[in-house]
């Protein structure tokens, strides 16, 4: 008795003709009524009586056999399934996308905590602003990615679980005079100082340009246009300050954070496209993240004023 024998029996079964059984699953006829003809010997009974004037009907065996037959099968499908899990956790490849200081303060750790339980898995790490890693998860080009939820929320066909609340600083030399003696700095007396901002395209920039605008001050930006790492090395070199996740801060001692009041707060989510079924290597990325940051959150290793959201659920 084989597989194959009682696919070709139930194919007969369920459309009571062995042409259109033969033509459903791509065989010849002869091929499947030979394949029937082996496994009626194999059970020493006939199972489909074909002399009947409507087609092939099932004999009181077959009957018997009909149920046993889909459970079989159905397990076989079952076996197939759960080796294909696992496999799909020993190849493959999760895209992920992130913001330049969620890759500088989370994600590296996350990317290598996974690469050492899936070292076959290929990780593929795009670094850029939400703008543009919300809209590759909209073309696919991206598995999941870690943006930043605005108020007026993402793309509606992307799902989004938030993960982190941050708070904004202010990043300044450690090297130099502390920018104020309370340890905060409002919105009026920063304008005051030279501001370096990143390359458009990154929240931050429109968040920190947002503050200025609705408090009706004028920003003195001294550099503008640059990434992430550049921007913090402009701040240790002494060329001005600027506005930061609290994430950056994490290894970072030539930098020096002073609170920025009132305070802004951001949410950060890890994204998906809502359509698209997580392929099990993306929700193994997804289980490492949140198991990674409830870690960091019980022992306290969470720079500055940051908050998990949400622990591993499952």
């Amino acid at each position: 008795m084989t597989l194959q024998q009682l696919a070709y029996f139930l194919a007969v079964a369920d459309v009571g003709s062995f042409t259109r059984a033969a033509e459903a699953i791509g065989v010849a006829q002869p091929t499947l009524s030979r394949q029937l003809r082996a496994l009626e010997d194999d059970l020493g009974a006939q199972l489909v009586d074909r002399g009947g004037r409507d087609g092939p009907t099932l004999t009181p065996a077959g009957e018997a056999v009909l149920p046993l037959a889909r459970r079989m099968l159905a397990d076989a499908a079952g076996a197939r399934r759960t080796v294909a899990e696992i496999v799909g956790l020993r190849r493959g490849r999760v895209r992920v996308g992130a913001t330049p200081s969620l890759c500088i303060g989370v994600l590296a750790d996350v990317l290598r905590v996974f690469h050492e339980q899936h070292p076959e898995i290929r990780l593929e790490l795009t670094e850029s602003g939400s703008q543009p890693l919300v809209a590759g998860l909209v073309r696919g080009d991206l598995d999941v990615a870690l943006v930043i939820v605005p108020s007026e929320g993402v793309d509606p066909s992307l799902a989004t679980e938030p993960v982190l609340r941050e708070r904004l600083s202010i990043a300044s030399p450690a090297a130099a005079a502390p920018i104020s003696g309370r340890g905060s700095v409002g919105l009026r007396e920063l304008a005051r100082r030279p501001l370096v901002l990143p390359r458009p395209g990154y929240d931050v920039r429109e968040t920190a340009l947002r503050a200025f605008r609705e408090a009706g001050i004028t920003p003195h930006i001294a550099v503008q246009g640059g990434e992430m790492d550049a921007m913090l090395r402009l701040v240790e070199a002494g060329t001005g300050v600027a506005v930061v996740p609290d994430l950056v801060f994490a290894g970072r001692p030539r930098l020096r954070r002073t609170v920025l009041t009132p305070p802004v707060y951001r949410t950060v989510a890890l994204a998906r496209r809502a359509d698209l079924t997580p392929t099990h290597a993306t929700a193994a990325f997804r289980l490492t993240l949140l198991d990674f940051l409830d870690e960091l959150s019980s022992a306290g290793g969470l720079a500055g004023d940051v908050q998990v959201l949400r622990p591993r659920d499952s």
